[in-house]
């Protein structure tokens, strides 16, 4: 990769740009395992890995299992005093379905569970062709850049912080047992970042458009 190239004479479909400092680079294709960064602030822009669309095809399948298990299976019962409650992420986001705070119920499912699951879909839609040789399906651009610009508002790695310092809180005024729900948020943070190493935008972008 060279780096601040001029770019009077450089196609511009062959530049790429540093997502930290803006910085040009004129974008070249790495062998699996070797990686592209920025000379300027050490971002890793180009880092194709062997089989990377299988396996975030993988743990996209993976995370999608993960998340809908999680709607529905208990996710902590609170105990105190002979008296508890049993919890699930859908049971709560109902909870808020009636009234003027219905909106609410929507916004939780949507941060939580609907933009993750959206995610994970559209990175299958778009990879699952290209992994098998084939070419892009139509629209594949669209949903990958849809993918990416939902990533700040899908939340499931926020919501199990919240949760962390919410149990720490409530702990020493009840019983709290943590059902397979929670587990299964734990999880799948460990499968997004797994995914997460995997991903190479540009290489994913270069391959829905040589396809």
């Amino acid at each position: 990769m060279n780096g601040h190239p001029n770019t009077m004479t450089v196609d511009p479909a062959d530049l790429i740009a540093c997502p930290q400092c803006d910085a040009l680079y004129r974008a070249t294709h790495l062998p699996d395992g070797k990686r592209a960064t920025c000379v300027r602030c050490g971002t890793v822009l180009i880092s194709p890995r062997e089989r990377s669309f299988l396996h975030v095809i993988a743990f996209s399948f993976t995370g999608m299992i993960l998340m809908i298990g999680a709607i529905f299976f208990p996710f902590l019962e609170i105990s105190t005093r002979g008296l508890s409650h049993e919890s699930s992420i859908f049971g709560v986001a109902m909870a808020f379905s009636d009234g003027w705070i219905a909106p609410l119920a929507f916004f939780v499912l949507s941060m939580i569970v609907a933009l993750p699951i959206f995610r994970f879909a559209a990175l299958i839609y778009t990879l699952w062709p290209l992994a098998n040789g084939k070419p892009a399906w139509k629209h594949a651009a669209t949903m990958f850049r849809l993918a990416e610009e939902s990533q700040p508002w899908a939340m499931a790695e926020i919501f199990i912080i919240g949760t962390a310092v919410a149990l720490v809180k409530l702990g020493g005024l009840a019983k709290v047992s943590l059902g397979p729900a929670f587990w299964a948020f734990c999880v799948l943070i460990i499968v997004i970042a797994l995914k997460n190493s995997f991903v190479s935008k540009w290489t994913i972008w270069d391959a829905i458009e040589r396809k």
